[in-house]
């Protein structure tokens, strides 16, 4: 095995990745319940590794719509509950058109899903 395989085999795995996250978020949201914040942002064409970066600070000083309860796995085989904020469509679409991060590129993401929410 060569480095151009193990290379190849990692693209595959990442745009699997990439393109699985971004379908169940499409769907999870379109079923119209309140989501998660990194739930929302994935479907609004944010790729899940940023959307998981700014999720808290884009959800800090919003009043959720609702709450709920997840787990969370820790170490060994333990998991611990804890409180999700979850967000209808119209909190979500206020919220995105006034945020945006201090990172550049992450700003302009953020700046492309508002506009295409917007249209």
């Amino acid at each position: 095995m060569n480095a151009s395989s193990r290379q190849a085999r990692r693209t595959i795995r990442t745009r699997t990745r990439t393109q699985r996250a971004a379908s169940c978020a499409v769907k999870a949201v379109a079923t119209g319940q309140p989501q998660a914040a990194r739930t929302h942002l994935t479907a609004a064409g944010i790729n899940d590794q940023t959307a998981k970066r700014y999720a808290g600070a884009f959800s800090r000083g919003t009043t959720p719509t609702t709450t709920g309860e997840t787990d969370v796995k820790l170490r060994g085989r333990r998991t611990k509950r804890v409180t999700v904020k979850l967000y209808d469509h119209a909190t979500f679409a206020a919220r995105l058109a006034v945020y945006r991060p201090k990172d550049l590129t992450a700003a302009r993401q953020f700046e492309q899903a508002a506009h295409q929410l917007a249209a």
